[in-house]
């Protein structure tokens, strides 16, 4: 609900919730996770990367507010893509504050002419081409269990 959007640890405590239950999961132990964030959304996954560096090992965020992760930021040892709409300043200059504070690997994609919801034909498939790269390029060592085969080797 409403109330529960800027309650950034309850979100992140979600997310390492369902973390750690799907690593506890027989096909899925030994698996690497990526988070992708939108808005309050990128703060936690950026918070449950910090206090999960050991599984959690990319993340992306889309129009996010990494500046509500905190401290958090300058732990963060997983890598980060931070997305922004060129449309977006003020967006732009959180994201890239928050950029300067990110202790880990990073990056910072600005999408042109996209606005704060990437409503704009095309923005949305941008951001799907930029999130994909981005995990092929931080989970491709992705530990497999016995027995899983994955296809596409991701």
């Amino acid at each position: 609900t409403r109330e529960f959007r800027f309650n950034i640890p309850l979100l992140a405590e979600r997310l390492i919730t369902a973390a750690d239950w799907i690593l506890s999961q027989p096909k899925t132990v030994g698996m690497n996770i990526g988070l992708f964030g939108a808005s309050t959304g990128a703060a936690a996954a950026l918070i449950a990367a910090e206090q999960r560096p050991e599984t959690i090992k990319a993340v992306v965020s889309r129009g996010g507010r990494p500046d509500l992760a905190g401290e958090a930021l300058e732990k963060i040892q997983t890598p980060v893509l931070l997305i922004v709409g060129g449309n977006d300043s003020v967006v732009i200059d959180i994201n890239q504050e928050a950029l300067a504070r990110l202790a880990g690997p990073k990056e910072m994609k600005i999408v042109a002419g996209a606005s704060h919801l990437f409503e704009e034909p095309g923005a949305l498939g941008r951001v799907g081409e930029l999130a994909i790269d981005w995990f092929r390029q931080n989970l491709h060592r992705a530990t497999v269990s016995p027995g899983i085969r994955r296809q596409g080797g991701y």
